[in-house]
């Protein structure tokens, strides 16, 4: 079975531009470095919910969008070279130090498939 690392984050609508391009610099490093799948969402039907949602749980602004991303890697023994990897990489420098989102409210971790179909 594969890995996942999955990202719930707020990003600035006026810096929705920066993103995609940090994203898409971002998803090419990842993919040169062995990942297998790196996949970006903007949200579209997340109702703000009375008690949990996505909106709420990265403290979404009115002037923010909810991105929910993930990437997929062969096994979290690749993930945990591949991220080493990425986070060496200096053509993500620049992200790293001005990311176009709030990095304390980002959500992240990585997962195991328990159904995979």
């Amino acid at each position: 079975m594969s890995y996942v690392d999955g990202f719930v984050m707020a990003v600035p609508k006026a810096r929705l531009d920066e993103y995609r391009a940090a994203a898409r610099l971002g998803g090419e490093v990842w993919k040169e470095k062995g990942a297998l799948a790196y996949v970006e969402c903007l949200a579209d039907d997340v109702p703000y919910g009375e008690v949990t949602s996505f909106p709420r749980a990265v403290q979404a602004k009115e002037d923010e969008i909810v991105v929910f991303s993930w990437i997929v890697y062969a096994s979290r023994a690749d993930r945990d070279r591949i991220m080493g990897e990425v986070m060496q990489d200096p053509r993500l420098e620049p992200m790293m130090q001005d990311p176009p989102f709030d990095a304390k409210r980002m959500i992240f971790g990585g997962f195991e498939p328990f159904v995979e179909l």
